[in-house]
């Protein structure tokens, strides 16, 4: 049976622990756990020795001080012996059958780098919207590296890092996560680590990610200029290190930073018709200064590639036209 190495970086989520360590161990695989506590002073170290002491799978790592949640997962990385290797915030949870679906996809497919999946997002104080479990097989689809960064830059569905699973050995030649990209390292994490393989896309979903008010990303919520800037962040640190390596990088860094630019232009017409005028002129300057044209020609073709474009627009629209209502 293949064996999977998880590491789990944790601050001041102590009363999330015993779920996050549940939802690991009751997996049915050959799993090891590092514990990785950031000196949390809400009593996480005393959580974590009471599950390291009820199984012997579960090992610990209780820093003195705070470093921050990159040295946490780079830790992580040199812990990491067995085959497969995965990064799972303490706060988050893995779906009922995630690993066997991600290592049977990795074993299957000897060329694929990393194996993922969708996530559903847990809005406390909601109950926890846990999938529906899967009968047989899982579809899994390869995607090049090529492929994956134009899927990136465009609208997805989010990878969290309790989503996929990598192969442990490309992961220790990708290297460490880079602490200079706060919100979106696993995004840029990603990219690397597909130029060294295919990914293989699980039909499936496989992490649950909790929001609870008090997660790193939390800043950027509501603020989609933020969002954006922090997401040609990640392309651009990709593109200036290891993406600048393959043939394809200088065309694909063009496409990835057109279709942020498309996003951000359509983010600020959308701003603009709900009355958000603020937002909107910093979104199309933002827009403008990636891509200047979009100042003086609409990027149509950008929305018949964005998935469930239908769907938005019609969402968009009930909200355009309530607040014309409202309004009359």
């Amino acid at each position: 049976m293949p064996k999977i190495d998880i590491a789990i970086p944790c601050y001041n989520h102590g009363r999330f622990l015993p779920e996050c360590i549940a939802s690991v161990l009751s997996q049915g695989t050959d799993v090891r756990v590092l514990i990785i506590d950031n000196a949390s002073t809400d009593g996480s170290e005393d959580t974590a020795r009471r599950l390291a002491t009820a199984d012997s799978r579960v090992e610990l790592l209780l820093r003195e001080r705070n470093l921050g949640p990159h040295a946490s997962f780079n830790t992580g990385i040199d812990w990491a012996q067995s085959d497969y290797f995965m990064i799972l915030c303490a706060d988050d949870l893995l779906a009922p059958g995630c690993l066997k679906r991600a290592l049977s996809a990795l074993e299957t497919n000897a060329d694929v780098a990393l194996a993922y999946g969708g996530q559903v997002i847990w809005e406390e104080p909601n109950p926890c919207p846990v999938p529906a479990a899967i009968d047989g097989a899982v579809h899994a689809s390869l995607v090049s590296g090529r492929q994956f960064v134009e899927i990136l830059s465009m609208p997805h569905k989010p990878i969290g890092t309790g989503s996929f699973v990598v192969r442990t050995s490309v992961q220790k030649q990708v290297g460490y996560y880079r602490p200079e990209l706060y919100y979106t390292d696993d995004l840029e994490m990603l990219l690397r680590l597909v130029s060294f393989g295919n990914a293989a896309q699980m039909d499936a979903t496989q992490g649950i990610r909790r929001r609870h008010g008090e997660n790193i990303s939390a800043d950027c919520w509501g603020s989609w200029k933020r969002e954006l800037q922090e997401l040609l962040a990640a392309f651009e640190s990709f593109f200036a290190n290891e993406g600048s390596a393959y043939l394809w990088g200088t065309e694909m860094r063009r496409r990835a930073r057109r279709n942020i630019a498309h996003r951000a232009y359509w983010a600020g017409v959308s701003h603009r018709l709900r009355g958000k005028g603020h937002g909107a002129a910093e979104l199309l300057q933002f827009a403008w200064s990636i891509e200047p044209a979009t100042r003086f020609m609409p990027p149509v073709s950008y929305l018949w590639r964005v998935e469930n474009v239908g769907h938005l627009v019609a969402t968009r629209g009930h909200e355009i036209a309530a607040r014309l209502l409202a309004r009359s």
